[in-house]
């Protein structure tokens, strides 16, 4: 099963709200949530998981989507379902999947910024940056992103990627290999016959151009309930870049009231 983060509800008081899994994008892991899934843990549980080839999560060759799903409908069958499921980019059209899937695994979806598409755009950038990190000269995370620095990495990205460095033992806690491999499957998403008739927001950032109007035809046959919002100034990145607006529209779009 992935290894999961619990954040125990810290009140009961006025809410039955179901427990909340959010799923993290490509390169991440549940700890990049970690502030955010503490924050809403004041009303209800909140398990991070790590997708597998991330994390500590189980290595494995595949890195479908239809495999992302069952990895999440795992974890809520032995947690138990439903539950209300956040997803970001790769982890996003995870819990879509999960969803179209495994109906009565989610309740509630909110999906950022991604939708269910193929993207023209590769992110195989990133994974020949790590690899040209020299790790022999890495005794602290501030190592590795002077290195990510040199290798013309953004400076919000390169603390992302060194999240996922495991700076003992000198190595990155993603499955590099499988990921460049698996990139085609990564960027495009299952043809899938299901819909999924529960709510669902795609919320996505002002500035990225992730989501698009067009996309909503091929959306609304999926998941006829879905609604739409953005974040303005915010981007890709949209929890790490806007967290209290991100927080306020998931708080808002959860709330059973």
């Amino acid at each position: 099963m992935l290894n999961l983060t619990d954040y125990p509800a810290r009140t009961e008081t006025g809410t039955d709200a179901p427990p909340l899994l959010i799923a993290h994008g490509l390169y991440g892991s549940g700890r990049n949530w970690g502030v955010i899934a503490k924050r809403l843990s004041d009303t209800r549980r909140v398990i991070t998981v790590d997708m597998r080839n991330h994390g500590d999560s189980p290595w494995s060759d595949s890195h479908s989507y239809t495999d992302m799903a069952g990895d999440l409908a795992q974890v809520i069958d032995h947690l138990g379902a439903p539950m209300d499921v956040v997803g970001h980019s790769m982890g996003g059209k995870a819990a879509m999947t999960l969803a179209l899937l495994h109906p009565d695994h989610v309740d509630r979806l909110v999906v950022g910024d991604i939708a269910p598409v193929t993207y023209g755009h590769s992110q195989m950038q990133f994974i020949e940056a790590m690899r040209g990190v020299d790790l022999s000269r890495v005794t602290r995370r501030s190592d590795a992103e002077a290195q990510l620095d040199a290798l013309g990495v953004e400076p919000a990205l390169r603390s992302f990627f060194t999240q996922s460095l495991d700076v003992a033992d000198r190595r990155w806690r993603l499955n590099l290999d499988t990921l460049e491999a698996q990139m085609p499957q990564i960027l495009s998403f299952p043809d899938l016959a299901g819909r999924f008739d529960r709510p669902v927001l795609f919320l996505a950032g002002g500035q990225s151009d992730y989501v698009q109007r067009a996309h909503r035809d091929i959306i609304k046959p999926l998941f006829p309930a879905a609604r739409f919002a953005k974040l303005p100034g915010a981007g890709h990145w949209l929890h790490a870049e806007k967290p209290r607006e991100f927080e306020a529209a998931v708080r808002a779009f959860l709330s059973r009231g």
